[in-house]
């Protein structure tokens, strides 16, 4: 396993560039399954975990189903201060008997000072610590004033219940306006983005803010100096949910285009000749490109986790990454 540090500027730490997703825990995962695969990652050198308050309602859980599997484990084999721990806020029901929508009215909490201080005070009870190393806000909340919402994420690094800050789901605008609202309010800016980010990329679609652009990841690469604190993006469903490698699942959101297409059929090819699977390669070609990311990974099996653990050292080649690339 290799590692990468995380630093925004006011907090600094090493992580796993692999991490963890934790998704379904608790529900579609068993817990005793999921024991086995949070033992097997932590034994390959994995320090970095990612949870939600929200995920696990989305398939008939109450929602902080994998944190309170977390909390469980990390309670069993005592091993919290060897981890970072991730989770969001903000993307659960405002109103439990209304559903979800990505369209207005979301029902989403949002991310008001309210929300984030209570939501992020639960997160710590489920989970069973005293601090959240990063405490993403799910899904951005364009109702409530960006000073209002910084200025609560701030006041929780500022009491040392939050490491580093962080934004999922956000236009790259958002992201570049928040960070200069921090600079002016003197509070931690966000500095992690959670986007959508895999070998497939969508159709263009302006209204689109889930996806990891170009010009997000030339925006970070441009971090790190004086004036501009570091900013790392984290890359969710970076295997499409098994879509490479199942030829009955759909790629997912926009992607499934005839230029989607060829490039899986370069992966498949590529994979072939380098003894590799395609989704080992997908995320060498993420970990080991121009602008490095950090791939958020789920499995549902130790095996599939031990599949997902043979790219955490694969490099590409020149002419592989090439070939990749022109697809």
């Amino acid at each position: 396993m290799q590692f990468r540090t995380l630093d925004n500027g006011h907090t600094s730490f090493e992580v796993s560039t692999l991490c963890l997703g934790t998704m379904f825990m608790g529900t579609r995962t068993d817990e005793e399954t999921s024991f086995a695969i949070l033992d097997r990652f932590v034994e390959a050198g994995g320090t970095f975990l990612d949870t939600a308050n929200n995920y696990n309602a989305w398939v008939g859980g109450y929602g902080r189903d994998s944190e309170d599997v977390l909390g469980r484990w990390l309670a069993s084999r005592g091993v919290r201060d060897e981890l970072r721990i991730a989770t969001k806020l903000g993307a659960a029901k405002k109103d439990p008997a209304l559903p979800l929508s990505n369209t207005p009215p979301t029902n989403y909490q949002g991310l008001s000072a309210e929300v984030i201080e209570r939501e992020a005070h639960e997160s710590l009870r489920h989970l069973g610590t005293d601090r959240i190393d990063v405490l993403y806000g799910h899904v951005d909340d364009r109702e409530t004033p960006l000073e209002e919402t910084v200025g609560a994420f701030g006041k929780l690094v500022d009491e040392g219940v939050v490491g580093i800050p962080g934004i999922s789901n956000v236009a790259l605008w958002r992201v570049v306006e928040a960070r200069e609202v921090q600079a002016r309010l003197g509070v931690a800016p966000y500095g992690a983005v959670q986007q959508a980010v895999s070998y497939v990329y969508p159709r263009p679609q302006p209204t689109r803010t889930n996806w990891g652009t170009p010009e997000l990841l030339d925006y970070a690469a441009s971090t790190g100096v004086d004036g501009r604190p570091g900013l790392t993006v984290m890359a969710y469903s970076p295997l499409q949910q098994g879509a490479y490698t199942r030829p009955e699942k759909q790629l997912r959101d926009g992607a499934d285009h005839a230029g989607s297409f060829e490039r899986v059929r370069v992966l498949n090819a590529v994979a072939a000749e380098i003894g590799a699977t395609p989704n080992q390669v997908v995320l060498a070609w993420l970990l080991g490109g121009e602008v490095p990311v950090i791939p958020v990974v789920g499995a549902s099996s130790v095996a599939q986790l031990d599949e997902t653990l043979g790219a955490a050292d694969l490099v590409l080649d020149e002419e592989v990454r090439a070939r990749l690339d022109a697809a």
